[in-house]
């Protein structure tokens, strides 16, 4: 089916569009040919540091595209701190939760299913994410560690549906069979829906040192991002959109909501359970719509550039399925430099905090602008 769609400039944006986004409001309505310049500002307590950067010219056709994403992203100072250290030791305790929280037991194939795809390995970006903003504001780990743990068991489920014959139909997740090859779509389901829900029960049942009130916005939080007002949201919208013609809002509708929501919640949650104020919840907030949506702008540059051996599954098939994706509607220049917005962006909102507490999150927009995977 042929595909076509709405070109779009930078002024099209959904974000570029909202003045909670300020940082883009000012961008150029075009992209002129020739060499691209823009600064990227780095805010911290002590200083606002700027980076020049000179881009390629006009976008290229996107079977030419093979060039990395980190030769377009700006290399912005970032506060020292042992980030990979950091991923890896808080990973590791993520784990050793999620392993302790859903146990093999009776019935077995259920159990055997989640865990299967749910200890499947993983950075564990999500569940790091809460425990990360829970810390920015004050919390601890052992605070953010319920709800980080339901960040992924629903993140999990999501994979798990979303790799259905009736969804996107994929054999590979994280370089191994998908859920419904190893145990049939009947039981993948379930272990779906078993995972979606026993993270609601988990962070209302082992979530400890925090009030009530906290606990129960942090769920009400979960709730609207996998709902028919976030993840589902997104998911319908995109399956929708497959061979219709689509605006770059249209895009940015399906991935705010199907991938950024997720990331949103949580941030947010960490930051909820450790204690913030409005304010600070808002900008965490901020920072983490432009985190979730970067991470979707990457994964469909990777998925052109990459192949499924890199990315750990199936590549090409966004383009396969003729489904919109920012490299088909921006081609692969203005997507790079798009992302590199986003990174500013996200790393603008939190000049508000002190700067050493912030570092794991001014280091995770780069780390998720700049992954290879």
């Amino acid at each position: 089916m042929a595909f076509s769609t709405v070109i779009p400039t930078y002024e099209n944006s959904i974000l570029l569009k909202k003045s909670s986004f300020n940082g883009f409001k000012n961008l150029p309505k075009a992209i002129p040919c020739g060499h691209f310049k823009f600064l990227v500002p780095m805010k911290t307590k002590a200083a606002t540091r700027v980076v020049s950067v000179s881009c390629s010219s006009v976008a290229q056709p996107l079977k030419a595209a093979q060039e990395s994403i980190n030769g377009i992203l700006p290399k912005i100072p970032l506060p020292a701190f042992p980030f990979q250290e950091y991923m890896a030791t808080k990973a590791k305790h993520v784990n050793e939760a999620l392993d302790e929280a859903i146990p093999l037991q009776h019935p077995l194939k259920i159990h055997d299913a989640m865990r299967y795809s749910l200890l499947a390995g993983g950075k564990r970006v999500r569940p790091v994410l809460c425990i990360a903003a829970c810390e920015l504001v004050g919390g601890d780990e052992a605070i953010a560690m319920p709800a980080a743990c339901a960040m992924e068991m629903i993140h999990t489920m999501s994979l798990i549906h979303d790799d259905l014959p009736c969804m996107d139909n994929d054999d590979l997740r994280r370089g191994k069979p998908t859920n419904h090859k190893m145990f049939g779509e009947e039981t993948a389901i379930l272990a779906g829906d078993a995972l979606l829900s026993f993270s609601f029960e988990h962070v209302a049942a082992a979530t400890k040192n925090v009030s009530p009130d906290r606990v129960v916005r942090a769920i009400a939080e979960l709730g609207s991002a996998v709902g028919a007002a976030g993840l589902v949201a997104g998911q319908i919208v995109d399956i929708e959109s497959e061979g219709k013609q689509v605006t770059l809002e249209d895009l940015e509708y399906i991935h705010i909501n199907k991938t950024s929501k997720l990331l949103e919640a949580a941030v947010v949650c960490g930051a909820i359970l450790g204690g913030a104020d409005d304010e600070s919840t808002e900008r965490v907030r901020k920072y983490a719509r432009c985190i979730g949506l970067l991470f979707q702008v990457v994964d469909d540059i990777l998925d052109v550039t990459k192949s499924s051996e890199e990315l750990g599954k199936t590549a090409g098939k966004d383009l396969i399925s003729d489904k919109a994706t920012y490299p088909k509607l921006m081609g692969i220049d203005k997507a790079k430099k798009f992302a590199a917005k986003l990174v500013d962006q996200a790393n603008q909102e939190l000049a508000y905090f002190d700067a050493a507490k912030a570092a794991p999150l001014y280091h995770f927009a780069n780390y998720i602008a700049s992954r290879q995977n």
